[in-house]
């Protein structure tokens, strides 16, 4: 269902949106991807790997991953069952680990070995929803069609009153609302590292957060 808000509550969240944002880079002036990579390939098999797991875990798989499979072709032809136990402790680790071996066949067969430019050409590829696509087409590319709604800026921006949606899709669209579009790739990485440094899911003294004190 859809949650229709009136241009008044629109403009009071743009307000918001703008505080949080000065604040955010007051807090975070240098911010980006705490996923280890050295390749486009790389970096979409880590976001892959991220999901419903934190990226200290991923960034501790990848390591050896990443030395076991150096190139592209060697996902092509690695075998599944040996590749699951090699990701086993991400979690959900069969449905990322066909994911990851399915997208490296179409990313060899289709797209010549490359990682995919458009929103739409990364939505095609198995296990890749907006979130991962926004990710890879930022880093990757450069490329900023939206914004990256991971488990942080989920609960963040529903908790700073910046969007009453629960769903990551309809949670983007309002965000991309209130947001002007040059800040839509750093406002995912400063919404993890505040998540981290001030304000984490777990119990706190959620009072003295920083960005409480924004109406």
């Amino acid at each position: 269902m859809v949650q229709y808000i009136s241009l008044k509550e629109l403009e009071k969240r743009k307000k918001r949106a703008q505080k949080i944002i000065r604040e955010l880079k007051k807090l975070f002036p240098q911010t980006k991807i705490a996923l280890k990579y050295s390749s486009n390939w790389e970096l979409l098999v880590a976001v892959i790997l991220s999901a419903q797991c934190t990226d200290k875990k991923v960034n501790e798989v990848v390591q050896k991953l990443f030395k076991k499979y150096k190139i592209l072709d060697d996902y092509v032809h690695a075998d599944l069952h040996e590749f699951e136990q090699d990701i086993r402790s991400t979690g959900f680790y069969r449905n990322k680990a066909k994911n990851i071996l399915a997208s490296a066949q179409i990313i060899k067969q289709t797209y010549h070995g490359r990682i995919p430019k458009t929103m739409e050409e990364a939505l095609k590829l198995p296990g890749v929803a907006r979130k991962t696509a926004n990710v890879v087409l930022g880093n990757a590319y450069g490329i900023v069609e939206g914004i990256a709604v991971d488990t942080h800026v989920k609960r963040l921006s529903k908790l700073y009153g910046l969007t009453n949606e629960t769903n990551p899709d309809k949670i983007e669209k309002d965000l991309m609302q209130i947001i002007p579009k040059k800040e839509w790739f750093a406002f995912t990485y400063r919404m993890i590292d505040y998540g981290r440094k001030y304000c984490p899911a777990r119990p706190h003294d959620h009072a003295h957060c920083p960005l409480v004190k924004i109406k």
